[in-house]
C-alpha cells in the first residue's frame, strides 16, 4: 500500500476530498517525522511505538574485496507493534 492508497481510503471512508485527504495524511506523517527527528518516541495506542535508537560505530567488511571498513555511528528508527496490533495480525 502506498500513501496515495491511504489517502484514497480516507476519501472513501471519511468523506474528505482527495486533496484534503492527501494533505491530512502528509501533515500527520510530517508531524511524526518531526518528532522522530528530535529523537523522541511516537506512541500510537493500539498500533505501536516508533523509537529512535543510536547505533555505535562498528567494524564491517566489503563483501567484494574482503577489506575491513568502519561503519559510522548513526540513528535508526525501529517499530514495535502493540499487543493489540499483534493479535489483529495473528488472530
Amino acid at each position: 500500500m502506498r500513501k496515495i492508497d491511504i489517502a484514497n481510503n480516507l476519501f472513501e471512508k471519511v468523506g474528505m476530498s482527495k486533496k484534503e485527504a492527501a494533505d491530512f495524511l502528509e501533515t500527520v506523517l510530517n508531524v511524526i517525522k518531526g518528532v522522530l527527528k528530535k529523537g523522541e518516541t511516537v506512541k500510537i495506542a493500539g498500533f505501536g511505538n516508533f523509537v529512535v535508537r543510536q547505533k555505535n560505530e562498528r567494524k564491517g567488511r566489503n563483501p567484494k574485496t574482503g577489506e575491513g571498513i568502519a561503519i559510522a555511528p548513526r540513528r535508526v528508527v525501529t517499530f514495535r507493534p502493540s499487543k493489540v496490533f499483534k493479535k489483529f495480525v495473528n488472530p
